[in-house]
């Protein structure tokens, strides 16, 4: 299963999140739901470091698991790209509910 934490802040902005393990659903490269999760994961960071400037801490490791913290202050296009974000994994959690959790963590 693949698990997404999210982390917010008290104002509800998105600030980081982690993803770890495998859907499950097809072998290893031909897993069309680690691939999904996979490309918005990783088109969020790209869009929040290469687009939009911000710095942020990543942390990526073999196994699979990605970590995103930003640094400073969520503004609005970071939580635009992190909340759409959030939305295109709801819709596969939707469709492949025992591949996907999404668990929100308050801080």
């Amino acid at each position: 299963m693949i698990i997404v934490e999210l982390i917010r802040d008290n104002n509800q902005a998105i600030t980081g999140f982690k993803t770890s393990g495998h859907a499950g659903v097809a072998p290893r490269g031909q897993d069309i739901v680690c691939a999904g999760v996979s490309a918005l994961v990783q088109s969020a960071i790209m869009g929040i470091e290469r687009h939009l400037g911000r710095d942020i801490e990543l942390m990526h490791d073999t196994a699979g698991t990605i970590k995103m913290e930003l640094i400073g202050q969520p503004d609005s296009l970071t939580g635009a790209v992190l909340e759409t974000m959030l939305l295109g994994l709801n819709e596969i959690a939707k469709l492949y509910p025992k591949s996907v959790r999404i668990i929100e963590h308050r801080r």
